[in-house]
């Protein structure tokens, strides 16, 4: 896709990032040569390189030089700790291991529990294009993979979602219903370490010639003001980050009128907030709904806003709503969405069980529970999986609990996901202390946040004697959920 967009329109900015334009032409060659210079270095098609950068030029290079080279991209987000950054190192068996000057303390080390990482680059190579012109680059399978994007599953540890070249071309492939041709600059204010800012954002504007628009960090200020300068077209966003956006576009209006499509995915948009951005941006919000293992899967089409709706089935894909006995659900009866589509995912890296248990006969289960309409429209009904989704970010339980275990006090941990108007879910956590001993709230979240991200923290932790559990011994989730759903004291509390 990038060649074919650099053979036409080759001087036609393909990536900005600040002060950075890249065009085509110079994207095709600076990947070119990094792709002979990882090859160069003695590694092989195949082999896993680990991204650990944001949003930049650098990132889209490196995913490009993996792709022409063979080799697998590995992104890695960046508000990981070391562990958490070690964990997917050793599993993905990284070779090479690029992190940004500003993060590379916390992979520097995590480095140090990889003895399979041969390197640690902290800035792309300067490169000699002429001298490197002689090293041949593969041909490369579309049925290799090309990335293998990390999310946090129903386990504690997060599972790598394998994806082909044919399955990253298939988002651009479901995206070109949406109407996106050359004349769009789409704005990127999500990491390219997720699914949805590759497979909806970058690839689409590489495969039909568009310009990408990258923002480092999110911050609504420089989005709105990206938008103003470069006068884009198309944003993917997250509900979160939309709020932020409505309530600076409020303060201080930019001019936002190019602006002719805005997709947000990630959690479902309140009412309220698609009102308040129809009325400062002139246009609707259009909910689109998909998973790392797949996406896009549906989107509510242009001028066919029906609110709270995910929207019909995006076109050259199959949707199936199957019922917990099995069989396949009526028009209004609740079930598990269950699709086929080119942007699948091909299973579980070095989890074979894992595959097994998310593919049905070809059918991707996608643990999301909805309902389909009589005009083919989805209604999002709940997750059959645990996972907490805080701004768009994938949060399991387990993950948060195994942190909390490691106070000597903690005897039993449960934790839920509850409704929050800005991030969409916050992060509760319900405690038993060991008989004999102390621990305060503070101490617990200081814990935790020296473990994992940030953003994985529980705002509130409750105390309970006790935890609810099953015949098994294990800690009920939905009774903690119900039990705070009926104190009061709990809610107000966590805020609520």
């Amino acid at each position: 896709m990038l060649r074919y967009s650099a053979e036409a329109c080759p001087q036609k900015p393909a990536v900005v990032c600040r002060e950075h334009v890249v065009s085509y032409q110079a994207l095709d060659r600076s990947s070119n040569a990094l792709a002979r210079w990882l090859l160069q270095k003695g590694l092989q098609a195949g082999d896993r390189v680990a991204i650990h950068w944001c949003n930049s030029v650098e990132v889209v290079n490196l995913y490009f030089a993996c792709f022409k080279s063979g080799m697998v991209a590995v992104p890695v987000n960046n508000r990981l700790k070391p562990a958490e950054i070690a964990y997917i190192l050793q599993h993905s068996k990284a070779k090479l291991c690029f992190s940004q000057p500003e993060l590379s303390p916390m992979a520097e080390e995590a480095r140090a529990e990889c003895p399979g990482l041969l390197g640690f680059c902290t800035a792309l190579p300067l490169l000699d294009e002429a001298e490197l012109a002689g090293v041949p680059l593969p041909e490369v399978s579309p049925e290799s993979v090309a990335a293998i994007l990390y999310t946090s599953g129903t386990t504690a540890r997060p599972k790598g979602v394998m994806h082909t070249h044919i399955s990253l071309t298939g988002g651009p492939q479901l995206m070109a219903s949406l109407g996106l041709d050359e004349s769009h600059t789409l704005l990127a204010v999500t990491q390219m370490l997720h699914i949805s800012a590759l497979s909806c954002v970058l690839l689409p504007a590489i495969a039909c010639g568009a310009t990408v628009v990258l923002l480092p960090v999110f911050e609504a200020a420089e989005a709105l003001d990206a938008i103003a300068c470069w006068r884009c077209t198309a944003i993917l966003i997250l509900p979160a980050m939309l709020r932020f956006m409505v309530e600076e576009q409020d303060r201080n209006p930019r001019d936002v009128s190019s602006v002719r499509l805005c997709l947000a995915g990630g959690d479902t948009v309140p009412a309220t907030l698609q009102e308040r951005f129809r009325s400062l941006f002139g246009i609707s919000v259009r909910e689109l709904y998909g998973m790392t293992e797949s996406v896009p899967i549906t989107c509510i089409r242009e001028g066919a806003l029906r609110t709270g709706s995910i929207g019909p089935a995006m076109d050259l894909l199959e949707t199936r709503v199957v019922t917990p006995s099995g069989t396949l659900a009526r028009d209004g009866e609740v079930g598990e969405l269950q699709v086929q589509s080119p942007a699948n995912c091909v299973g579980y890296w070095d989890d074979p069980a894992a595959t097994a248990a998310t593919f049905d006969d070809g059918w991707l289960r996608t643990g999301d529970l909805v309902r389909r309409d009589a005009d083919g429209y989805f209604w999002f009904e709940g997750r059959a999986k645990q996972i907490i989704i805080r701004g768009g970010s994938n949060i399991s339980p387990q993950e948060v609990e195994e942190a909390l275990y490691h106070h000597p006090a903690v005897l039993e941990a449960g934790v839920i996901g509850v409704p929050d108007p800005v991030h969409g879910e916050k992060v509760v956590a319900f405690v038993a202390l060991r008989e004999g001993h102390t621990a305060n709230q503070q101490e617990l979240r200081n814990l935790v946040r020296s473990r994992i991200a940030e953003y994985k923290t529980p705002e509130c932790i409750l105390f309970l004697p006790v935890l609810p559990k099953g015949l098994t011994g294990k800690v009920q989730r939905r009774d903690l959920k119900s039990l705070f759903e009926q104190s009061s004291a709990m809610r107000e509390a966590a805020g609520q």
